[in-house]
Order: structure tokens, then C-alpha cells, then sequence
């Protein structure tokens, strides 16, 4: 846990808290400081995020309007068609990834890249609520890079289980597998290509992330093998600023993410089923409310998520691997930030740093099928940053990692602050349940003594495990702020 003066950072790496934290201490706002330490999770979770993924920033509190920019990633428009070269159509290569108690299947390959959003959602920002020019944000993270970073043991475990989709391909295991074998625990990852990257975003912005010479080396590499990936999918991508999902809980009002994203409006609908019911909830409550969720998760809902309106019509006729920045700052303004890479696609184009993500790969992201969403529509992902208020104060910021299971992570950590009055650590650190498709995932601590009578399966965890997502959050008690990194994934609380 940690407190400061100037604001608290919570992020899922200590190098990128510490990043953010520097900025607060410079005299940035928490978007200047979200951005710095965004960047440098480029750098230091190159296996969770990078310029090849995409996300969401969420901005509220100080006295400014609540903003979610949408910058995740996107459909390309060529899924249903052969390559533009004129060769065979890549196809998605399946890969098991085991988390000790679970498993489970990803995709990836050049098919299952998507249209990436980082690099326009970080100058998006910057030009939206900046205050310290993206060149001073982005050339520590350059320098972390080009330097090479320790891996620890968290990202060294991350890459453990991701060993297979590293060796994938001669480039991407050039950079993890240099010896033969994937780096390890306290070895240096070298990136010289991405320092280069990130200086050229931090000089020239994003233009040449869509149109110039990286989007053609990026073009150019996927259609030789096959992908969909075209200039045009490049070239017309833009972040958009939407209206976030609020709803309210206890008295508190919850900002998170809208659709098209389907994790926000679950988190959301799942929060509204506990307000109706006592103060705080029992855990079968809890479950129930996952369970409710799970179930609205029709081949409707996700078609539906598109829509104009979709959001105000669910919420009415029913109520009557990803990283995480959280900052508050000194002035009050909050800013939760998530970025995915996917598990990332073993795609790594030379000369730019780039591992692109594999979303259009990814099961949880794809419920009706691969490759059946409209070209240009952006992916349903379950990733929620969320803001808690209470009377236009922030009191809690926080997001998570961990694909399904973000929505549960959420739901618990915000009942646990609100409900239970637990500070930021005591409600990251608690031990989670997860329900889906029948399945109770439970890690240890947990009665589930009241559950006896559900007809479900209960798949036990002997430890807290990263399986159940990686929460980051701060929280501000009166005039004190305190942060907490999710255990689970490594992550830290720095305050400046």
C-alpha cells in the first residue's frame, strides 16, 4: 500500500508505477502520469500490452466532465476474404496456456490480428487532458528499452506459461528465446526496435503507426502471410470519446466502461442486482449476481452491443493477458487506464518492436465465432475501468486484467471497498470466486459452505492466482490517498 501527496499510481509492473509516479512528482495531472506509465508498460509488460494492442482511459473527478476513450482494437476488413497478396488465407493456430488449476485454449498467428489502438489512444489523450508533451512521456520509457528490462518474477512466470506462443516464430523468439529457451527470471529483455518506436511516437505522434512507414511495414508483413490486416484498416482508425455507463451502488455512483464493450454493462448489471438486495451482500448473493451476468451474455447482447441505445435498453427491461493503471491525483482527477495485447500473436514485425495482439483470436472476445464482426467494428472486449464517486468525489479507481474474469474481480474489490469498508490493500488482496458456464472458480479463504445446495462445479485454486485478474486501484478516504497493485499479477501502489 502506498500514499502520497501529489497522487498514488497502482499499476500491474513496479517500473510502470514508478513511471506514472515521476510524472505526478513533475508537476503532470493523472492523464499525463496514466500516459507516462502506459508507455513504459510498453517497455516493462511487453506481454500484456504494447503499440500493437489496444484499450480504454477512463477520466473523471477534478471538476471535469467523466470521458472514456476508446482506443482498443478493432475488426479488419478483409476477415472473410483472401490475403490481399493473392496467397492462401492465414489461418488461427491454436495454443494452450495452463494457469496450474485451469487451462485455457488462445488463438493466434497473423489471422488473429487485429487493427491496434494504443498508439492513437496515447496521443488522443495527451492532446485531450495533457499537459507535459508526449516527447518528455515517452523517451524514459525509450531508454527502458533499449537498455533492456530485469524481467521478474511475475512477468518471468507469464512467460513461462506463454513459452509455446513465444517460439512461435523465429522474430518473436529472437527477443524471448534468444538462447534457445525463453528468458527467465532476473534476465534482460532487449528491445532496441520498440525504443525506436516509442521516440518516434513521442516526436511525430501516431500518423506513422496508420499511415506512414511502420503501418506499411506492418501491412506489408501480415498480407505475406495471409492476414487480413489491410493500409485501409490503418489508415481510417480513430480513438473515440464516449459516454461512460453509470450506475448507482449504495449511494456511490459507478462510472465504467460503455458498450460496445461488454464488460462495463455486465459490471454494471451485475452491481444493480446488489443494490436491490441487503447491505453487504452474502457470497451466494455475489455469486448470483456473476451467475445472472454470465447469462446475459447472449448471441443477441453481443450482436446488440453495437447498437445505439443498446445500454439504456438492457439496463431497463432488466432492472426495472490485459494491464491496469489506476491514478488520483492532487486535484482529484482520476484515470483508469487498461490495455490489452491479447496474449499477444507471436507476430513480431521486424524493424518496429511491434508485437501485435491476437484479439481477433481470442475466445472470451469472440463468443459467436472468429472473424464474424462487421470490418471497422471494435472488439466487445470485458475490459472495465472504473471510477466509484460519491456526491462528484472520487473515492475509488481501479481496472483490472484477466479476460472473463474482470467483471468478477471488479464486482468483488467495489463491494468489498463499499460494502465492507475495506481500504484499497485489504479489498485487492481478498480471495475471489469466479462463475462461469456452471463453474464455481474459488481461490482459498473463501467459505463456500453456504453454496452446498447450488447445482455447480467447483474447481478449488491452492493459492491466489493471476487467473482471477490483477486489480490496481486507489482509493481517497477524506484527504488521504492509498493504492494497492494486485498481488496476483505483480503489481505495486507508488505514491508521489
Amino acid at each position: 500500500m502506498s500514499s502520497g501527496e501529489r497522487g498514488v499510481v497502482a499499476a500491474g509492473h513496479p517500473l510502470t508505477a514508478q513511471a506514472g509516479a515521476r510524472v505526478l512528482r513533475e508537476g503532470g495531472n493523472a492523464v499525463d502520469a496514466a500516459v507516462g506509465a502506459m508507455l513504459t508498460s510498453f517497455a516493462a509488460e511487453p506481454l500484456l500490452t504494447g503499440l500493437g494492442a489496444g484499450g480504454y482511459m477512463l477520466v473523471a473527478g477534478g471538476g471535469g466532465e467523466a470521458v472514456l476513450l476508446d482506443f482498443f482494437v478493432s475488426a479488419p476488413t478483409q476477415h472473410d476474404s483472401t490475403a490481399a497478396s493473392g496467397g492462401e488465407r492465414a489461418e488461427l493456430e491454436a495454443v494452450a496456456v495452463s494457469f496450474g488449476d485451469a487451462e485455457q485454449v488462445f488463438h493466434i498467428g497473423p489471422a488473429s490480428c487485429g487493427v491496434y489502438g494504443t498508439p492513437a489512444g496515447v496521443c488522443e489523450a495527451v492532446r485531450r487532458w495533457g499537459s507535459i508533451p508526449l516527447a518528455d512521456l515517452a523517451a524514459p520509457a525509450a531508454e527502458l528499452a533499449r537498455k533492456g528490462v530485469v524481467l521478474n518474477a511475475g512477468q518471468a512466470y507469464i512467460a513461462e506459461i506463454l513459452g509455446d506462443l513465444l517460439s512461435s516464430t523465429p522474430e518473436c523468439a529472437a527477443l524471448w528465446a534468444p538462447q534457445g529457451r525463453v528468458l527467465r527470471e532476473g534476465e534482460l529483455l532487449f528491445n532496441p526496435d520498440l525504443a525506436d518506436a516509442l521516440a518516434l511516437l513521442g516526436q511525430e505522434g501516431e500518423r506513422p503507426f496508420y499511415e506512414g512507414a511502420v503501418a506499411t511495414a506492418v501491412c506489408d508483413w501480415l498480407q505475406e502471410r495471409g492476414a487480413a490486416l489491410s493500409a485501409d484498416d490503418l489508415s481510417s482508425y480513430r480513438a473515440i470519446e464516449r459516454a461512460p455507463v453509470k450506475i448507482s451502488y449504495r449511494g456511490c455512483e459507478v462510472l465504467t466502461n460503455p458498450p460496445p464493450s461488454a464488460g462495463g454493462t455486465l459490471l454494471a448489471y451485475a452491481l444493480a442486482l446488489l443494490d436491490r438486495g441487503p447491505a453487504p451482500p452474502t457470497l451466494r448473493g455475489v455469486v448470483e449476481a456473476m451467475a445472472a451476468a454470465q447469462s446475459e451474455r447472449t448471441p443477441q447482447f453481443v450482436e446488440g452491443l453495437g447498437e445505439p441505445g443498446f445500454l439504456e435498453r438492457f439496463l431497463a427491461t432488466r432492472l426495472g493477458s490485459t494491464t491496469h493503471i489506476s491514478v488520483l491525483d492532487s486535484d482529484g482527477r482520476a484515470c483508469s487506464a487498461t490495455a490489452s495485447n491479447g496474449e499477444g500473436s507471436g507476430v513480431v514485425v521486424p524493424g518496429t518492436g511491434i508485437h501485435l495482439n491476437n484479439v481477433m483470436g481470442e475466445q472470451d472476445l469472440n463468443p459467436l465465432g472468429f472473424h464474424r464482426h462487421p470490418a471497422g467494428r471494435r472488439m466487445p472486449s470485458m475490459m472495465a475501468p472504473s471510477v466509484v464517486t460519491r456526491d462528484g468525489v472520487v473515492e475509488l479507481v481501479l481496472g483490472s486484467a484477466g479476460s472473463n474474469r474482470i467483471r468478477s474481480a471488479l464486482l468483488q474489490t467495489i463491494v468489498a471497498a463499499v460494502d465492507h469498508g475495506m481500504g484499497a490493500r485489504e479489498a485487492v488482496q481478498a480471495p475471489r470466486v469466479h462463475f462461469e458456464d456452471g463453474t464455481l472458480f474459488a481461490e482459498p479463504g473463501i467459505d463456500l459452505t453456504e453454496l452446498a445446495d447450488m447445482d455447480i462445479e467447483v474447481v478449488r485454486f491452492g493459492a491466489l492466482n493471476l487467473f482471477f485478474g490483477g486489480v490496481q486501484a486507489v482509493q481517497r478516504r477524506g484527504k488521504e490517498s492509498t493504492g494497492a497493485g494486485d498481488p496476483r499479477r505483480g503489481g505495486v501502489a507508488v505514491s508521489a
